[in-house]
């Protein structure tokens, strides 16, 4: 088969679908890459690293989708502009697209690619079970937004992260409140401690303390229980009543502390709003938030994605695709993520594709002109 990396077009986006130390995965089973002229740039990966890797360099995005059987992608597709025409309408028909596919995206994209009966499989859509671990391109990117959003949050807060001794006195270590603690929060955890900062992290889950503590971060617990996560691991909504409760909870923390990152998202709605704009006037003057949820609708009511909003003296940075931010290892570990996947999936060059398979029809959106997954059927209604 023909596989296609083609350049994000994304604005923002700079990383890449697959490195050129990934080609082999693909190259060894007979398959032939074709990488997109200047897909790799952004992220220091240039095109004669990618040919020298055994890829064939095509010069634009038309040829590129045009040949292709398969489509790698980082980003869901858009409309590309210099062509006037959407990504989508540029891919064979019946050909298969690999890609984010985000909920808020279903209603644009999905009758397009049954149009051109696309064989679709999103990331989203990963099964969160153990063998599905090494493919996980959502854990990836949040484990580099998690480190990321603290280096944000010591960007803007005009203090030293940690304790020092110094001739002028002592400077007291900040202290950093991490909210949810998913794989973002943890990273964020680990990285605010390893800056030296005093850390705070708040789950409705109790299951999550160990963890939390054993990075050596206080838990803050909540005293109302309730189930907040789906048997497939993800985040589910809330009550009005267990909100409020998180919301009070939190917002007495608020006043003692100096950043805070939010990474509380549930899957195909929008994020929670765990700090109100009132709650953002309990923060000291000086104080940073960073959003990591913005991109669904935040988990601050002031934030806004992509901006940094500066309101009560506090400073909140909407952090909407912050994992771009580092582009060469972000794409390292997608590509890891990517080659891992396809090699499940497409075991030889010969061999068919087991639609039976757990992981396989997770991840399955459509195929033969018909939206086959079940959640997506859902949102769609």
């Amino acid at each position: 088969m023909k596989i296609g990396i083609p350049k994000e077009i994304t604005v923002g986006e700079t990383r890449v679908a697959v490195i050129p130390a990934m080609i082999s995965v693909f190259t060894k089973d007979e398959h032939e890459v074709l990488v997109q002229s200047g897909a790799g740039d952004e992220a220091s990966f240039f095109d004669s690293e990618y040919e020298s890797a055994g890829a064939t360099v095509v010069k634009g995005a038309a040829e590129l989708y045009g040949e292709s059987d398969i489509v790698i992608k980082f980003q869901a597709p858009i409309e590309n502009t210099d062509l006037g025409k959407h990504e989508i309408d540029l891919m064979k028909d019946a050909a298969i697209l690999v890609s984010s596919l985000p909920p808020r995206t279903h209603a644009e994209l999905i009758p397009k690619l049954l149009k051109r009966n696309i064989t679709t499989f999103a990331m989203e859509y990963l099964p969160r079970i153990t063998k599905a671990q090494s493919m996980d391109v959502l854990s990836s990117m949040s484990t580099v937004a998690g480190y990321k959003a603290v280096l944000v949050a010591a960007y803007h807060l005009g203090k030293f992260f940690p304790l020092l001794m110094t001739a002028a006195g002592t400077i007291p270590p900040v202290t950093a409140l991490i909210l949810g603690a998913g794989v973002a929060g943890l990273q964020a955890i680990a990285t605010a401690k390893r800056l030296g900062a005093k850390v705070e992290a708040f789950d409705p889950r109790p299951v999550v303390q160990e963890q939390i503590e054993s990075l050596g971060a206080r838990f803050i617990a909540m005293p109302m229980q309730e189930d907040v996560e789906t048997s497939g691991g993800y985040a589910k909504a809330q009550s009005d009543a267990f909100l409020k409760q998180e919301q009070e909870v939190i917002a007495a923390r608020l006043p003692n502390v100096d950043a805070v990152v939010t990474t509380a998202q549930i899957f195909g709605k929008p994020a929670p709003v765990l700090i109100t704009e009132e709650m953002v006037k309990l923060m000291h003057p000086g104080s940073v938030i960073v959003d990591l949820a913005v991109a669904d609708g935040g988990n601050c009511e002031l934030a806004r994605p992509g901006e940094t909003v500066e309101k009560y003296g506090v400073t909140i940075f909407g952090a909407a695709n912050i994992a771009s931010s580092l582009p060469v290892h972000a794409s390292q570990m997608h590509s890891k993520n990517l080659a891992t996947l396809f090699k499940y999936i497409f075991t030889s060059s010969d061999d068919g594709i087991d639609y039976d398979d757990e992981i396989v029809k997770g991840m399955l959106i459509t195929r033969n002109g018909e939206v086959v997954n079940d959640m997506v059927k859902q949102t769609l209604k």
